[in-house]
């Protein structure tokens, strides 16, 4: 197997073990703040923003460009994070959950098209596919896991 779709194949599996620790949350657990200053929600929210503003880095790689646009940084996590969970406050639970289906199912279907000689470990886009899908929901996935363990959610 490739590491393209060794990757890939991780990164479904991490998303239906992110999905099993959201199943069974209703509004109130999803919008429950508990991870510093974030809910469930927020986590959620989060991810899906980094789909969407790393999906076309990944779409650029596919048609042989600079994935990252001049004048872009992503130096700043935090910021960014902030400005994705704090996009969506303001959205029903259940909405920032649909959109966390379609942008992983955007995120994955644009990652497939970037050719397999840009998957090897290191380079940028296995980087960047690793980081905002297996690694992302496994992290947060563990950590949610054990919020509810913790609480006998």
């Amino acid at each position: 197997m490739t590491a393209k779709q060794e990757l890939l194949d991780r990164a479904g599996q991490e998303y239906a073990a992110f999905q099993e620790a959201l199943r069974g949350l209703d509004e109130t657990r999803l919008t429950e703040v508990w991870f510093g200053t974030w809910s469930v929600k927020d986590i959620v929210a989060h991810i899906s923003g980094w789909h969407r503003e790393l999906g076309p880095a990944l779409e650029r790689m596919a048609r042989g460009e600079r994935p990252i646009p001049e004048g872009v940084s992503y130096e700043d996590v935090d910021a960014w994070n902030a400005k994705f969970a704090g996009a969506r406050r303001a959205t029903p639970a259940a909405e920032v959950l649909r959109e966390l289906e379609r942008s992983h199912e955007y995120f994955m279907g644009v990652a497939r098209a970037v050719p397999e000689a840009r998957f090897e470990p290191g380079k940028t886009a296995h980087r960047i596919v690793d980081l905002n899908s297996a690694h992302h929901y496994k992290e947060h996935g563990d950590q949610i896991r054990a919020w509810r363990a913790e609480h006998r959610i």
